[in-house]
C-alpha cells in the first residue's frame, strides 16, 4: 500500500515537473526563456531597429579573431592565440549586441507617451525606487516619481505649458507631506533646457546625494499616505504602452 501511494506521489511530482518546463517553454516572459532564446530575441528585436549592427557584429568578431592571431605568429604557439581571438570576438559581439540594444530601445520607445520608464527602470534598485504615472492628462502629459539619494525627483514629460502646473501642483503635495526632503523637477524632452530619454537614467544618478537609506526609507513610508488619497490617473481608453520588459531586453534578460 506504501509503495503504491510513493508511486503515486512520484507520479504527481513528474507531471508537474513537466507541466512547468511545458509552461516555461510556451512563455511569453523573457524571465522563463533559456539564456540563448533571450540573446536572439535581443537581436531580433535590435536588428529591425539598428541596421547597423551585423556590419557591426562581423567587425568586432573579425577584427578580434584576427588581432589575436597576428599577435599569436610572435607569441607562439600561434593556435592558442587563436582560440583566445575566437573567445574576445565573442565577448565584443556580446557588448556590441547589449550596448546597441539598449541605444535602439531607447530609439523604439523615444515620443511614446510614458516613454521615461524605460529610462527609470534601469536605475540600481536597491537605492531608488520609481513610481510611473503618478498624475497625467487626458492629452497624456504625464508626471512620475523617482525616490533615491538625491531626495524626491519629479519627472515630467509631454508638452512644456501644460506639464508645467501639472508639475507645480505635485511638487507642492509632496514637500507637504515630506516635510523637509529635496523635491526636483526634471523635464524630459529633446528641447532646450530638457533631459533626453537616453539621457535620463545618468542624469538622474548624477544629481548630489543629499538623502541617506534610512531616510529615503522614511520618505517613502511618508508618500504611502499621500498614493492611498491620490485619485485614479485620469488616461483616456488605449492606456500607456507597456514599458515592463525593456529594461530587461536592453541586458538579455
Amino acid at each position: 500500500m506504501a509503495s503504491e501511494k510513493a508511486k503515486e506521489l512520484a507520479a504527481k511530482q513528474k507531471a508537474e515537473v513537466k507541466a512547468i518546463k511545458l509552461a516555461k517553454k510556451n512563455s511569453n516572459d523573457p524571465r522563463d526563456w533559456p539564456w540563448y532564446r533571450q540573446l536572439w530575441q535581443t537581436y531580433k528585436v535590435t536588428a529591425e531597429v539598428d541596421k547597423q549592427l551585423n556590419l557591426l557584429l562581423i567587425a568586432g568578431f573579425v577584427g578580434s579573431v584576427v588581432l589575436l592571431t597576428l599577435v599569436g605568429f610572435w607569441a607562439q604557439p600561434w593556435w592558442m592565440w587563436l582560440m583566445l581571438g575566437v573567445t574576445a570576438g565573442i565577448t565584443a559581439d556580446l557588448w556590441i549586441l547589449l550596448d546597441r540594444a539598449k541605444k535602439a530601445t531607447f530609439l523604439r520607445y523615444a515620443g511614446q507617451p510614458g516613454s521615461a520608464e524605460v529610462a527609470l527602470s534601469m536605475l540600481d534598485k536597491k537605492k531608488w525606487e520609481y513610481t510611473p504615472a503618478i498624475t497625467a492628462t487626458r492629452q497624456l502629459d504625464v508626471v512620475h516619481r523617482v525616490i533615491g539619494p538625491p531626495g524626491i525627483i519629479l519627472v515630467a514629460e509631454g508638452q512644456p505649458g501644460r506639464v508645467k502646473a501639472l508639475v507645480a501642483a505635485e511638487v507642492k503635495k509632496h514637500e507637504q507631506v515630506a516635510y523637509g526632503v529635496p523635491v526636483t523637477t526634471v523635464m524630459m524632452g529633446d528641447g532646450e533646457g530638457q533631459v533626453p530619454l537616453a539621457g535620463l537614467a545618468k542624469h538622474l544618478t548624477k544629481q548630489p546625494k543629499k538623502l541617506a537609506a534610512a531616510q529615503i526609507s522614511d520618505v517613502k513610508a511618508r508618500l504611502r499616505a499621500l498614493d492611498a488619497v491620490r485619485p485614479k490617473v485620469p488616461i483616456p481608453r488605449g492606456p500607456l504602452p507597456n514599458m515592463k520588459g525593456a529594461a530587461r531586453a536592453m541586458r538579455g534578460r
